[in-house]
């Protein structure tokens, strides 16, 4: 069973034809799709794909981009929204210094509000980050000094140091199709020395279709693709690989039933 790891089924893009996009994962087998929060003031629509999709679960959090227009979450308003069955983890969250649609200020807020609330649950953050390497390391490895907590770095593209850093602090990364793309020999590089049982693989539809569909509207069903590059990268067969990252998922996001 493959598992898109992280989309965005909520997004207007798939408003026409959503069963078909889930119907189609199914049939590719795609078993189980997490599709993420990125306004906790639209988590209502984000849970309403979850409850109408037996294979689909969510998270509840607050975009990075969004953590200077969302109002401010605090770890107890996250634990309260997380009760539901079909919410299985927090974010996405983090930091993003490459388009700076947020302060950096409260992007750093946020992004410990979500890590406090992972700790007090034992759920899983979903962690975005471009451009602030340093500043995610350091609050990671700050942040697990007061407490342990889990959580995976999201459409990991940084470099060998954060993903070393990550993989240390018990982290895992997750792969988005990124890494088939034909530039992208240094991601490549180093998700090939990442440890078999840190990674996960994920769409992050709609954005970020790999190939042989770059350019174009992603969706769950193409995660295929994506594993496939990732086990010829590992040099293993397909079906080991779709196995070892689907039972990542399943340590990583307990909540969701067997």
């Amino acid at each position: 069973m493959r598992v898109d790891s992280h989309c965005h089924l909520d997004f207007p893009d798939f408003a026409d034809d959503l069963d078909d996009v889930v119907e189609r994962a199914r049939s590719r087998g795609v078993g189980l799709m997490l599709t993420i929060n990125t306004h906790v003031t639209r988590f209502d629509r984000v849970l309403a794909v979850a409850e109408r999709f037996p294979e689909v679960y969510c998270t509840v959090g607050i975009h990075p981009h969004e953590a200077g227009t969302e109002p401010a979450i605090d770890p107890a308003t996250l634990v309260r929204l997380a009760q539901h069955p079909k919410v299985v983890g927090f974010g996405e969250t983090g930091l993003d210094y490459f388009y700076d649609k947020s302060p950096r200020d409260r992007q750093r807020d946020s992004f410990r509000a979500h890590i406090a609330a992972a700790r007090q649950t034992g759920l899983p953050v979903v962690i975005h980050t471009r451009d602030a390497d340093q500043d995610m390391a350091d609050i990671l490895v700050d942040e697990m000094g007061k407490g342990g907590f889990t959580g995976l770095i999201h459409c990991f593209s940084s470099g060998a140091q954060l993903a070393e850093i990550a993989v240390d602090l018990g982290l895992y990364l997750a792969i988005s199709g990124i890494v088939t793309f034909k530039k992208a020999d240094a991601l490549q590089a180093t998700v090939a020395g990442i440890p078999l049982d840190r990674l996960l693989v994920e769409t992050d539809c709609p954005f970020l279709a790999p190939i042989p569909f770059r350019g174009k509207r992603n969706e769950p069903s193409y995660v295929a693709h994506t594993a496939d590059k990732l086990a010829e990268l590992k040099g293993m067969a397909a079906a080991d690989l779709v196995a070892a990252t689907t039972a990542n998922f399943r340590r990583l996001f307990t909540k969701v039933p067997p």
